[in-house]
């Protein structure tokens, strides 16, 4: 029971942190996750989990590395094939070599071998952390395919090389060949194994269809066990677990390219699914890393041989020195054609190396690997300073976080203004990107019943989808701010109807009330973003409470028919104000409003003639409309995941889709 209600608080906490995101973006998510776990660490009926090195591994780095690998684009995978054996191979053991010596200098306490242990756990950069902070810092592309190939391929490298040092320390037995030959075994081992055993798990998902099961939810389950069997099975025999994964997940983006038209409703299953576990697996990640910072920091501070102003300033010098090693590396190795674009504006070369240091965070697998340092030698004596090295490495965690969480936004912003030409093209082709999905699970579920529906929602898609590229430029920004002044416009005049029409004895009392009361809340949420949400999450509960309370109201009937009528005076109310503010500025803003009030008259006539013939196809339209914006939103929310675009372009996109959604709601006052 209380292994389940840790589980909750920590689930609670994820979604606490978003929140709090909402209200300080300067502050990115994982270091908002660690912080709410040393709180509750810190509270006097805390919560305190002891960290299993190993089921941290296979619990959350393996699927996190499946997921990695599977979305890392291959071609530029292999196009980076040199600069990321660099720096995942010859900068990891660099670091090695380097900062054993470094560290065992500076602290003499530590011998020589377990100073290369933390060197080398310290030496491989974190997958999740690299992508958690360069969502929000709108690195360029060819960057982040970089950074994450390298946290892809350097865990591995780092995590044997830290094997090999730990195995020294307790043994006092080091053999360089032995450790060059295992480290090929075990690294070339864990990519064949995670090839091997992809291709049988996906001959095997293809059997299972050919048998005549289709069935999404089963062949979901494969998928979300696979990262699991994998890491799991290559450990076993003995190779690199994690590598196998990456394998893994490369292996299966091969196959979902080949299979994407036969299996598409499975693409949408697994990419929702997806979004939700590495949601909760990258929250938890961050929370179970300040979970153990409070039981860290207590051994060292209480520890009266070893000063606190000392170890703080170890944890800096180790920091700085990592980044200085690692500017050096990049500096004198990095050619600047390997992260050019043709479409961009080429980046300075000084300014790419700068980027690329910063970005070298270092997250929880630097954590678990230094938890997994025995506690004893092979001579039954304590493994020297094993708590400092813990809180070594979990301070040059934090470090690099708050580094790269400070300067990255930084020095990102430099290069946004660089290429700012090129926002909105990213923004167009993430546009188009999910308006395809959208119109392809519509086609992909139109039935005899609805196709008429399904075919009136999807035009409305292909209209957006061949739109032309738009610049985000002055003239548009003007554009934008004219349709919202004439909304507003609207709006009064909508007002202003429905008093006249309540003066004059036209609609009752309560049909005026509900009239104003909706335009005031249409109002607030085209002026505000947050009262857009909050106007958004009222409609939806006052469909539902309208639905639950409609058996009881009497004369439904004539209550529909007066709102249908007021609704029809007041868009031609709003036509009018229109027409009165129509310049040469504004005549295209202007022209397409008077269109839109146009065809909502029609519809509303419609209505009030054929009830009956429309109402199935207004309630049809009306839920594909919801379900099609659902859709959307997961597509902007793993666009951004992926690092495909930037924070400002997903709020963007969120807007649109929110403006669309209200529409929608607001033509429910007529129907």
């Amino acid at each position: 029971m209380e292994l389940f209600l840790i589980v909750l608080v920590l689930l609670g906490l994820i979604g606490l942190s978003m929140i709090l995101n909402r209200f300080i973006p300067f502050v990115p998510v994982p270091l908002i996750q660690i912080v709410l776990g040393v709180g509750i660490a810190y509270l006097p009926s805390g919560i305190h989990l002891p960290l299993n090195p190993e089921l941290f591994f296979v619990l959350f780095i393996a699927p996190l590395l499946f997921n990695d690998g599977k979305r890392m684009p291959r071609e530029q995978l292999w196009n980076l094939r040199l600069p990321i054996i660099l720096l995942a191979l010859g900068l990891v053991f660099v670091t090695v070599f380097i900062m054993g010596y470094v560290i065992h200098w500076m602290i003499p306490s530590i011998p020589l071998a377990a100073a290369f242990a933390l060197a080398a756990i310290l030496s491989p950069t974190d997958a999740v952390a690299v992508g958690a902070l360069a969502g929000r810092s709108a690195l360029p592309k060819s960057l982040m395919h970089l950074l994450e190939g390298e946290a892809l391929m350097n865990d591995a490298s780092g995590l044997v090389a830290f094997k090999f040092a730990v195995a020294a320390t307790v043994t006092g037995f080091f053999s360089l060949f032995q450790a060059a030959s295992s480290f090929t075994v075990i690294a070339l081992g864990g990519l064949a194994c995670g090839v091997i055993l992809s291709y049988l798990l996906i001959r095997l998902r293809m059997f299972i269809r050919r048998s005549g099961m289709e069935d999404v939810t089963m062949h979901m389950l494969i998928l979300l066990l696979t990262p699991f069997i994998l890491y799991m099975a290559a450990e076993e025999i003995g190779v690199s677990g994690i590598l196998a994964v990456v394998a893994g997940g490369i292996t299966h983006a091969v196959e979902r390219d080949h299979s994407e038209s036969v299996m598409a409703k499975l693409q949408v299953v697994s990419t929702s699914t997806w979004s939700v576990v590495l949601f909760i697996l990258n929250g938890t990640v961050f929370l179970i890393l300040g979970l153990q910072i409070p039981a860290v920091t207590t051994v060292i501070f209480r520890d009266a041989t070893i000063s606190n102003t000392d170890v703080i300033a170890y944890i800096v010098v180790i920091s700085l020195c990592l980044l200085t090693l690692r500017f050096i590396w990049n500096y004198v190795f990095l050619k600047e054609r390997w992260i050019s674009e043709e479409k961009d504006e080429p980046l300075p070369h000084m300014h790419s190396v700068i980027l690329i240091t910063i970005s070298g965070v270092r997250g929880t697998l630097t954590l678990a690997g230094a938890f997994s340092i025995p506690f004893v030698l092979q001579d039954g004596s304590a493994f020297p300073e094993r708590s400092l090295i813990i809180f070594l490495a979990a301070g040059v965690i934090l470090f690099t976080l708050i580094a790269a969480s400070i300067l990255l936004p930084l020095l990102a912003a430099k290069h946004t203004k660089l290429d700012s030409p090129d926002h909105a093209s990213i923004e167009y082709l993430a546009h188009k990107k999910v308006i395809g999905s959208v119109m392809n699970v519509l086609k992909e579920e139109m039935n005899y019943e609805n196709k008429t529906a399904t075919l009136s929602v999807i035009s409305r898609y292909e209209k957006l989808y061949h739109m032309p590229l738009q610049k985000e430029n002055s003239s548009a920004l003007k554009a934008r701010a004219t349709e919202a002044n004439l909304r507003m416009i609207c709006l009064r005049a909508e007002q202003a109807e429905t008093e006249h029409l309540l003066e004059t004895g036209q609609i009752s009392e309560d049909t005026a009330y509900h009239l104003q009361k909706h335009i005031k809340e249409i109002e607030a949420a085209l002026s505000n973003q947050m009262k857009l949400n909050l106007f958004l999450i009222t409609s939806l509960l006052k469909r539902l409470m309208a639905q639950l309370t409609s058996h009881k109201k009497k004369n439904l009937k004539t209550k529909i028919q007066e709102m249908r009528f007021a609704r029809i005076r007041m868009s031609k109310a709003a036509i009018a104000a229109i027409r009165e503010h129509i310049s040469e500025d504004t005549k295209q803003a202007s022209t397409e409003l008077i269109n839109n009030y146009y065809k909502s008259i029609e519809r509303l006539s419609m209505q009030a003639q054929y009830p009956q013939g429309k109402e199935l196809l207004e309630k049809q339209k009306k839920e594909l409309q919801l379900k099609a914006i659902q859709i959307e939103r997961n597509e902007v929310q793993a666009l951004f995941e992926s690092g495909e675009i930037n924070r400002d372009i997903a709020n963007n996109l969120r807007r649109s889709i929110n403006y669309f959604e209200a529409t929608i709601l607001e033509e429910e006052i007529s129907s």
